[in-house]
């Protein structure tokens, strides 16, 4: 995929990629009388530790999940404290709209604003080179459209995300399609990664058993692989040649700073591109 705008850092001096360093740790089980922080802590550590690179005037790609849920919190607290000013967001999907207008953001989108400043967002898996997959929760498309038109892009995980490589985890890498002949575009999914045991499933609601439809209107195919699928960018470029398929959820050489909170505390590292 062609990313708009590249992603950069202020410092032409730094190498590609630099080793995580550990910055702000939070405190250990130990200081905590023993209880371990919750998952839902350490996105919350991750979240904040990303709100403190806003900046008053910024347009800002507002993200999608239970982990970028907290940074949205965490702006819409900043604005009303009168910390943060002139914000602008842009929301990566109806539920983050919805969440940042209940807070107050000011909110615009992509015609206004082709370029951003920032935007924070979480990932279902993240690579030693930190490449991504994101749409476990259904806004992949609308994620990867405003987070490639950012100037950088912070992505914000607990440490159960990190992947030896891109399917590391066993779950779901997503694939947005259009609903006509769904069942057509799965084969065609699955027999492109036939040597990567790749199983194909649409994507249903809970309960009522219908297909999930994304903000688009459009159907979401989950692909699970028992081996990895080798070149990532030679995958990509073949999923998006099929017709039928609108977008997927690898999000590659797209993120500039990677933030992990771990029990033993918050690492960042940063990557030029």
């Amino acid at each position: 995929m062609a990313i708009a705008y590249p992603h950069y850092l202020t410092s032409k001096n730094e190498p590609k990629s630099v080793d995580p360093l550990m910055v702000s740790p939070q405190p250990s089980p130990s200081s905590r009388g023993g209880v371990c922080l919750s998952q839902d802590e350490l996105k919350k550590i991750a979240a904040y530790k990303a709100v403190e690179f806003v900046q008053s005037g910024m347009v800002l790609g507002l993200g999608t999940g239970s982990t970028a849920k907290h940074a949205v919190d965490r702006i819409g607290e900043l604005l009303k404290q009168g910390k943060l000013k002139n914000i602008v967001g842009i929301p990566t999907s109806e539920i983050t709209r919805n969440q940042a207008e209940k807070l107050g953001i000011p909110l615009s989108d992509l015609d206004d604003h082709p370029i951003l400043d920032l935007a924070i967002d979480g990932a279902d898996e993240v690579d030693p080179d930190m490449n991504l997959v994101k749409g476990r929760g259904g806004s992949l498309l609308r994620e990867k459209m405003v987070e490639a038109a950012c100037k950088k892009f912070i992505v914000i995980v607990d440490e159960s995300k990190l992947v030896s490589h891109i399917g590391g985890s066993g779950l779901a890498m997503p694939v947005e399609i259009v609903p006509f002949c769904w069942k057509f575009t799965l084969k065609r999914l699955e027999m492109l990664f036939m040597e990567a045991g790749c199983v194909g499933k649409l994507r249903r609601f809970e309960g009522s058993g219908d297909p999930f439809v994304t903000d688009n209107k459009n159907y979401i195919i989950d692909l699970y692989f028992d081996k990895e699928i080798g070149d990532l960018k030679a995958a990509s470029d073949a999923i998006l040649r099929l017709a039928g398929v609108v977008e997927h959820g690898m999000f590659l050489d797209m993120a500039t700073t990677l933030i992990v909170a771990s029990k033993n505390g918050v690492s960042f590292t940063n990557k030029l591109t």
